[in-house]
């Protein structure tokens, strides 16, 4: 399976997000699936590419032209595409992925998972949305998108592949009825 994460450039200031995304990373690799991500080579991006390829996994980096100018995207993946804007870098992450899981970023990743949620409630996708919650970082999150239902703005069904998960446990019971 191809799964795509999103997830910051930068490390953040909590130590567990580094430990946890390789973690991920090595739990992706160990189970035959296939990392989608930025193509970024710093933060916590570089991070999650670097331990799938280490436990021997196959890593696909989508970056923007305007990134690879600045040279952050890596070198060392098993595939790079280089979409010429951040648009067409999204829609690739998106054809590209089976499953997408939302580490702990900033603006740029909540737009990406956003568009899933968005494709999901249209019933344009049809797979798992995952938030890894980690230390609590989506609750906020997670209770907008409950008032969204409570306020009969959403339902249940348009969000019915949306899982906010603290733990790779977790993950892997969610992707393995996938």
């Amino acid at each position: 399976m191809n799964i795509t994460v999103y997830l910051g450039s930068a490390y953040g200031n909590d130590p567990d997000f580094k430990t946890i995304i390789i973690e991920l990373g090595t739990w992706i690799a160990k189970n035959g699936h296939t990392l989608v991500f930025g193509g970024s080579k710093t933060g916590l991006m570089g991070e999650l590419a670097n331990s799938v390829l280490n436990a021997g996994g196959k890593v696909i980096g989508v970056e923007a032209q305007m990134f690879v100018d600045e040279g952050v995207h890596m070198d060392n993946l098993t595939k790079l595409y280089i979409e010429k804007d951040i648009a067409d870098r999204k829609t690739r992450m998106i054809e590209l992925g089976d499953a997408f899981i939302a580490f702990p970023g900033a603006t740029g990743t909540l737009e990406e998972i956003s568009e899933i949620l968005s494709k999901l409630s249209l019933c344009q996708l049809q797979c798992s949305c995952i938030f890894y919650n980690v230390n609590g970082y989506y609750d906020h999150l997670k209770a907008f998108l409950q008032h969204m239902i409570d306020c009969e703005l959403s339902t249940p069904k348009q969000q019915q592949y949306v899982y906010f998960l603290d733990s790779i446990d977790e993950i892997a019971k969610i992707l393995k009825d996938e």
